[in-house]
């Protein structure tokens, strides 16, 4: 398998009125990866988990990744309140799409009007993960928390 792939960087761009939005040619790379059923000349799959209401941002998990947060949740003891939380957060409140042949994934309505977003959004690499922000939104939560930890 060799050296295992990572989210880096960040970048923007341009949201269709479809929902339309090219991912960074890096992640698709980390995508495939993390996709055990994904071989050349196909899409790769991953999961987007947009959370409860109080989550100002998608994020997106490979499936390998996926599978491991769901392996520690189902490792938890049946019917617990923490698991019961995690699931809802993790297995409800998410969703599996795939990158299609031009590099783009499509926005569900739902989750752009969820996190703001009209005509850009925000790519912030996590390592594991990756966020997709409304930028304005992105700038003014992430730097504030930034400014305040390097004071």
């Amino acid at each position: 398998m060799g050296r295992r792939l990572r989210f880096r960087g960040e970048s923007r761009h341009k949201v269709d009125t479809k929902g339309r939005v090219s991912i960074p040619a890096s992640f698709r790379r980390v995508l495939e990866q993390g996709d055990p059923e994904w071989t050349e000349g196909l899409n790769p799959n991953f999961v987007i988990v947009y959370g409860d209401h109080r989550r100002k941002y998608l994020e997106c998990y490979t499936i390998q990744e996926m599978e491991a947060v769901e392996d520690k949740i189902s490792a938890m003891t049946r019917g617990s309140r923490d698991r019961k939380l995690l699931e809802r957060l993790y297995s409800t409140q998410s969703m599996t799409t795939s990158v299609d042949e031009t590099g783009r994934i499509v926005l569900p309505a739902k989750l752009r009007a969820k996190i703001g977003i009209s005509d850009e959004a925000y790519f912030a690499s996590n390592v594991d993960t990756f966020q997709i922000w409304e930028p304005a939104t992105y700038e003014a939560e992430e730097l504030a928390q930034t400014e305040n930890y390097l004071d």
